[in-house]
């Protein structure tokens, strides 16, 4: 934020010698833009280059970039937004799907005019740039992606006489149904991945809720989302991944570095503590993006990753929206994707991580990758989650469509009750 002790001292001083012969000073108009970027979003390499190319193309700004922790940054970026300004942050790094959260209060700046004049905005990942717009107004930048694969074991397909990875869910079938033999599961998906659901949910058409008219209702129990629970049910009965539990409970990693998983649907990263856990696995493990429907498309995963925003109480306005396009660019946007591997903000900027399999993998379903409902109530229903209820439920042998229906009430309720 701007300096108001500087701007004090100019005031006094210019009713003796002008601004510019205050000692000390020597007539600098540099202004400083505090940026918050969370831990482990960027190296300190990448930070340090960052920062000194854009000083140097920007000489009236300095940039002072404050790293930040995950855990409590939601109400302490409520306060810094609820604040005067004074000493806070002029751009924020947050989760794409908590920018709705932030838009309500009309406490960050509106950079619809900035996005679609000079930043590409039709070319943003969907799942980046959605959470972002409230009613078509753009308040969340994309800046960076990550989504989930499916990691496999090489060698276990080689063995099962499969040479390529599947394209399709029906090739996936057959193919996992031919790894799970010989003491092997074709796959391990825990019960309560209710992520992975929602990906084969959005492939069908549905949704895990729908707005109309300002209103969200759950939707699980739609023709369509009951198509993805049903492929959901087809692909966890060709693994023993247990009904009642999510992906972390155990740890999925290391179910698969015991050994006797083929496949598990997670983010490339994962392959690193699977390999620590079982170094016999190093150089086994392979990617390739969630099959889709069809061949030519791969399936709709979720989305997660960070937007930058601009907080309405910056007096750096300037200054704030140029540091925001130097990191969504595609410059420093693909630097990023390939110091941290992860997918960049737009789908045609992913030949910047084909190197990494693991990377263009996930860059190659980032391009059809949603978010969760674009409401900042939405934080309610994954506290206390009705959706894993349902699908242990229907794992279990309950009937889906009395289920979806339960849930989706459940769903409404929180929704409409947390609206106020």
């Amino acid at each position: 934020m701007r300096r108001r002790l500087l701007a004090l001292l100019c005031v006094s001083a210019s009713l003796l010698t002008g601004c510019g012969a205050v000692p000390g000073i020597g007539g600098s108009d540099r202004q400083t833009v505090t940026v918050w970027l969370m831990k482990d979003s960027a190296s300190r390499d990448f930070l340090d280059r960052f920062t000194e190319d854009f000083e140097r193309d920007h000489p009236d700004l300095d940039l002072d970039i404050r790293i930040q922790e995950w855990t409590g940054i939601g109400g302490k970026v409520q306060t810094a937004l609820e604040g005067d300004g004074e000493d806070g942050p002029d751009v924020i790094e947050v989760g794409n799907t908590q920018v709705p959260r932030y838009v309500d209060g009309n406490r960050l700046l509106d950079l619809t005019l900035e996005s679609v004049a000079k930043w590409d905005k039709d070319e943003w990942l969907p799942g980046l740039a959605d959470p972002g717009q409230r009613r078509f107004h753009q308040y969340g930048i994309p800046w960076y992606a990550a989504n989930r694969v499916v990691i496999y074991r090489k060698d276990l397909f080689e063995q099962a006489a499969i040479t390529a990875p599947p394209r399709t869910r029906e090739e996936w079938l057959t193919a996992t149904e031919k790894l799970n033999s010989g003491g092997n599961q074709g796959i391990y998906l825990a019960g309560q991945d209710w992520y992975t659901l929602a990906g084969f949910i959005w492939d069908e058409g549905g949704d895990l809720a729908t707005e109309d008219s300002g209103r969200w209702e759950g939707s699980l129990d739609t023709p369509a989302a009951l198509r993805g629970m049903d492929f959901y049910q087809r692909l966890h009965s060709l693994g023993a991944g247990p009904a009642d539990a999510d992906e972390e409970h155990p740890p999925q990693a290391g179910v698969f570095a015991a050994g006797k998983v083929a496949q598990i649907i997670a983010v490339p990263g994962l392959a690193r503590a699977v390999v620590q856990q079982n170094p016999d696995l190093d150089g086994k493990l392979g990617y390739f993006p969630v099959p889709g429907k069809v061949a030519a498309k791969p399936g709709a995963v979720f989305i997660g990753g960070s937007d930058l925003v601009v907080p309405r109480n910056t007096d750096q306005r300037e200054g704030a929206v140029a540091v925001v396009a130097a990191l969504a660019g595609a410059e420093w946007n693909t630097d990023l994707a390939r110091t941290m591997n992860y997918v960049p903000n737009k789908a045609k900027l992913a030949s910047a991580v084909a190197g990494e399999e693991g990377v263009a993998a996930m860059a190659a379903g980032a391009a059809q990758g949603r978010a969760t409902p674009s409401t900042p109530e939405w934080a309610a229903v994954e506290a206390d989650n009705p959706i894993k209820t349902y699908m242990t439920k229907v794992l279990g042998g309950a009937d889906p469509a009395a289920e979806a229906g339960r849930a989706s009430r459940k769903i409404t309720e929180t929704l409409t009750v947390s609206a106020g």
